[in-house]
């Protein structure tokens, strides 16, 4: 089994930040591939962020400039930093490992 525990969502306004966290073990977190997807209400899953076991990252073109991936290994943890935040951007946004482990989401409402 692997857990994936997620935090940090919540509500905030248009044009601020969160930062979302994905707390794993440091084996996940060394050997396997990780990204963050979400999922709107009515909407596909969608890829937002990923990052290879080695470290290199990748963001959707609707994030770019504005979402970051990284990676603490040390605190076992991956997390998705998202800065200049739109409402379109509300979802439930879930943590993922290769190869088909999945957190279990965690809320993000951008809304004035």
């Amino acid at each position: 089994q692997v857990q994936l525990t997620e935090s940090g969502g919540g509500l905030v306004q248009p044009g601020g930040s969160l930062r979302l966290s994905c707390a794993a073990s440091r084996t996940i977190l060394s050997f396997s591939g990780m990204a963050w997807h979400r999922q709107a209400p009515g909407k596909q899953r969608e890829l937002v962020a990923s990052m290879t076991r080695d470290g290199s990252t990748n963001v959707a073109d609707s994030v770019k400039g504005r979402f970051t991936i990284t990676r603490d290994i040390s605190n076992n943890t991956v997390y998705l930093h998202m800065n200049g935040l739109k409402v379109e951007d509300t979802a439930v946004y879930y943590c993922y490992a290769s190869y088909g482990f999945w957190g279990q989401g965690t809320q993000v409402t951008v809304s004035s």
